[in-house]
């Protein structure tokens, strides 16, 4: 599926002016157009901030969710990495729609089609830890992530249908299997929504790669945490998997829901116009499908 036209274009210049007009004290610092993505344009200013901006309407609400949440969340998960809460935010103005926000420049780079080793397993694993605690009764409603995997399964298994994604039909079978497992009977938690290693960033270390943050989290939303889960199978080899399966001690119903949303996302990004995407897809969906 290609990235969706802009419904807004935002560019240097239009950052420029916002800044000059809501935040002066930050309006000459060097500002650069670093990611043009799905829903979000971010541009880097100065050498420790950011600022974040939805290129489409589709994902105004998400930066307005990010603004009430993630505050609250990034003390959750502060003892693990660091999540990019918004330090200032910014309002419509200029002919620009939407709300946006100046959120810390988070180090590193995105995992992508790096394969994470053990020591990101295990930082992804207490991060999920802190995060997945019981969300209270405001907390924003997505309805396409941490949902009951069968409310999903027309759209996951036309995708399979129509997409060309290797081992199709295995997929689907292994999608009809996670739908029909036992649902999540918990309390609805905190979840990120979207945590393939595309939202990832890693440091390289003398002993591989380390987790350095975790971004993007527009599809916050609370339910079944089995939907972050999936990260085990998109981001991580057997052996990290293995040992982040592990520390977060899923029962085999959630591990099943878990592989169930791998093929989702998975099946997703393989969707993309964008080749690394679509390595991440392909690699998620054949892990899966080895347990």
């Amino acid at each position: 599926m290609p990235t969706p036209a802009a419904e807004h274009d935002v560019d240097a210049p239009l950052v420029r002016a916002l800044l000059a007009d809501q935040h002066p004290d930050l309006a000459a610092l060097p500002l650069e157009v670093v990611a043009n993505g799905w829903d979000n344009v971010v541009v880097r200013l100065g050498d420790t901030l950011a600022v974040r901006l939805p290129r489409r309407a589709a994902a105004a609400q998400l930066i307005e969710h990010e603004q009430r949440w993630l505050p609250v969340l990034a003390r959750q998960v502060a003892a693990v990495v660091p999540v990019p809460a918004p330090v200032r935010t910014g309002r419509p103005a200029l002919g620009y729609p939407w709300s946006w926000s100046i959120v810390p420049w988070l180090p590193g780079t995105p995992a992508g089609e790096r394969i994470g080793g053990v020591a990101v397993a295990t930082a992804l694993a207490d991060f999920v830890r802190l995060l997945h605690v019981a969300a209270p009764p405001d907390a924003p409603v997505n309805p396409v992530r941490a949902v009951p995997l069968a409310t999903r399964s027309a759209a996951v298994l036309e995708r399979l249908r129509t997409s060309g994604v290797p081992r199709a039909g295995e997929l689907a079978a292994l999608w009809r299997a996670a739908a029909a497992a036992p649902t999540h009977t918990g309390p609805p938690v905190w979840v990120h929504g979207d945590l393939h290693p595309f939202n990832l960033l890693v440091d390289p270390g003398v002993d591989g790669d380390r987790l350095s943050a975790v971004v993007d989290f527009g599809d916050v939303t609370a339910g079944d945490p089995a939907v972050d889960l999936a990260t085990a199978w998109l981001t991580l080899g057997r052996e990290a998997r293995a040992v982040f399966l592990e520390r977060v001690a899923v029962d085999d119903a959630t591990r099943l829901r878990a592989r169930g949303w791998a093929v989702s996302i998975g099946s997703a990004l393989w969707t993309s116009d964008d080749s690394a995407f679509r390595t991440v897809g392909v690699r998620g969906t054949e892990a899966a499908l080895d347990g």
